[in-house]
């Protein structure tokens, strides 16, 4: 506790973060302080160890050592210490496990009009996100000055543009959106977000002389209303740069550790530096579909994920459908010639495990090492070893594994989601009376999905087989309608 409390002398008074490390050299809690001196130095005051409760009095036990970061606001301090706290996820750690605390703006570009919408959680929807933003409030009135700045849709909790939206130019725009085209408008959306991205030093200079012009014209309240939205903007270039920092001090991940330690638990016989996991994905049963993602060097390697539709199994059925995609992801490289991975994982425990063998085993790939991770418990199922087991929480291999499965997990999802939404979409052609399936059919077959047959002109519909002018025409009417 001496060393400790000299150490902690030494700190500045600013503010910053900091790292409690066990004897070990894992982290187990992180925290912000507006003065470092004074927070980290109130844990190692024997007068104050009465009034420790209990969390607290296990935690100061168990700090071998302790690291900080100084930051230049309290705002930079709470935005690094919840980006280190997920990275970490410390033991001792109950806060700021998710963004809840901050603001987001999302927009996915993806829709035919991208809105710019606020929320508490990124999720995994193939939108395009921003932030977290420290100051809620600051970020609603530059939104809105986005808005009239670049003439894009801003969302608060309603859905889709109501055609009223579209028909008028009631966004500030200088055409109607649904007169404008398509290419204009996502270019008008791009600049809004590189402006959320940090890069509008022109928009403040252009806003700071405005405010000045208005203030010698004698007309403050707008000059007033002009300096508020100044401070907005400053805050969002602020966080921005903030996010920056917190993005630079990440914790370095010692990959090749990682890959050692996984190569001694599982007794591989090289390396796991080509790793490939599985993951399945359907709502009961339907629309089912798999992913497959590779890690190279403990990194994410893109170019080899693949994802799959299943063809055999009706319903919900996770181990034949991992037999099967399991099946013919190695028969493919099998005939192609290409490199076996070091390691396979499948999603899920035993049944996933024996499913994933028998399916190379048909195959003649007997060497293959496969592991199965149960996601409730984390428990490591393999054919090295009779019965499950767990690795410790703070275990690189597990961290490694981990990455792996939330990364198959997520590329799966999102594959899912894709067809949804299709297939939701493109439902809207059922109720288009006098238009069979084969017709149906060509016009997905042509522009490829509802979206780009939206956009599509009277006579380019025109132009698919079995399609008259006069249908043409009445369909994309009653497209515009929906």
């Amino acid at each position: 506790m001496t060393n400790f409390k000299a150490k902690a002398r030494e700190l500045p008074n600013k503010p910053g973060v900091y790292l409690m490390r066990d004897r070990l050299g894992w982290v187990i809690y992180v925290g912000k302080a507006r003065s470092l001196r004074k927070r980290v130095g109130q844990y190692f005051q024997p007068s104050r160890a009465m009034r420790w409760d209990p969390k607290t009095a296990a935690l100061i036990d168990s700090i071998a050592d302790f690291e900080t970061f100084t930051v230049n606001s309290e705002a930079e301090a709470l935005l690094l210490e919840g980006k280190l706290i997920k990275d970490f996820k410390p033991h001792y750690n109950i806060l700021l496990k998710d963004d809840k605390r901050f603001l987001l703006v999302k927009v996915n570009q993806n829709d035919t009009y991208p809105q710019f919408k606020f929320a508490r959680l990124k999720k995994d929807d193939g939108a395009r996100y921003f932030g977290p933003f420290a100051h809620g409030s600051a970020v609603r009135l530059a939104m809105q000055w986005i808005r009239k700045k670049y003439g894009v849709l801003i969302q608060g909790k309603g859905g889709s543009p109501k055609p009223k939206d579209l028909k008028y130019s009631n966004y500030l725009v200088p055409v109607p959106l649904a007169d404008m085209p398509r290419e204009e408008y996502l270019r008008r959306v791009e600049l809004a977000c590189g402006f959320l991205e940090g890069a509008n030093k022109e928009a403040l200079e252009e806003i700071e002389a405005q405010m000045r012009d208005t203030a010698k014209l004698r007309q403050f309240e707008k000059a007033a209303e002009l300096r508020d939205v100044l401070g907005s903007l400053r805050d969002i270039a602020r966080s921005a740069r903030e996010r920056k920092f917190a993005r630079d001090l990440s914790p370095k991940i010692d990959r090749r550790a990682e890959m050692a330690e996984l190569q001694r638990v599982l007794q591989l016989p090289a390396l796991p530096s080509h790793i490939e996991g599985f993951d399945i994905s359907n709502i009961s049963g339907t629309l089912s579909v798999a992913s497959t993602v590779c890690f190279h060097g403990g990194k994410p390697h893109k170019a080899h994920y693949r994802h799959y539709r299943i063809r055999t199994v009706t319903g919900s059925d996770d181990f034949a459908s991992i037999a099967e995609v399991v099946g013919r992801r190695y028969a493919r490289v099998k005939a192609e010639g290409g490199a076996m991975p070091d390691l396979v994982m499948v999603d899920g425990g035993a049944g996933q495990l024996n499913a994933a063998l028998a399916a190379l085993t048909s195959l003649g790939i007997t060497e293959l090492p496969v592991i199965g991770l149960a996601k409730q418990f984390e428990e490591i199922y393999t054919k090295n070893v009779p019965e499950m087991f767990r690795l410790e929480r703070n275990s690189p291999a597990l961290h490694l594994i981990q990455r792996l499965r939330d990364e198959a997990h997520r590329f799966a999802n999102a594959y899912h989601q894709k067809l949804r939404k299709r297939r939701i979409q493109e439902s809207v052609l059922d109720e288009f009376a006098g238009l069979g399936e084969k017709r149906k059919l060509a016009l997905l077959q042509q522009f490829g999905s509802i979206q780009r047959l939206r956009q599509a002109g009277v006579e380019e519909i025109a132009s698919v087989p079995g399609i008259g002018p006069k249908q043409a025409a009445a369909l994309r009417a009653f497209l515009a309608a929906r």
